[in-house]
């Protein structure tokens, strides 16, 4: 029984509803691996995926995963059911670069234009 509860199931929701998993993971499991595992199983015909572990972010309970913490660190008591499934939400980020080759061709949207009366 200490076996079973040394492992969580996870699924990785995608930004566009669709998941990758259910997988069963070690407590013990890092959240880098968990990324890599991520990139791995990363569905071919969806546009933008991430192209390093720099660029996915992993979000469970409402907070950032850091990549030096296991998965046993990162446990919500509060929403971890025993013998359930976890949701982890996937954010990918655009590489720098192109955020500012983004930027370059494109107007800034968060300037505010002000008009006095």
């Amino acid at each position: 029984m200490a076996g079973v509860q040394d492992q969580l199931e996870i699924k990785f929701r995608l930004t566009d509803g669709s998941d990758i998993g259910p997988k069963s993971f070690p407590v013990a499991t890092s959240v880098a691996t968990l990324k890599e595992s991520i990139l791995a199983q990363w569905p071919k015909e969806k546009e933008n995926g991430p192209r390093t572990v720099k660029d996915v972010k992993l979000i469970s309970a409402g907070k950032i995963l850091e990549n030096n913490r296991t998965l046993g660190e990162c446990q919500s008591p509060l929403c971890d059911i025993p013998g359930g499934v976890t949701t982890m939400h996937v954010v990918v980020q655009q590489p720098s670069s192109e955020k500012e080759k983004k930027g370059a061709n494109q107007p800034d949207q968060n300037k505010c234009l002000c008009v006095i009366l």
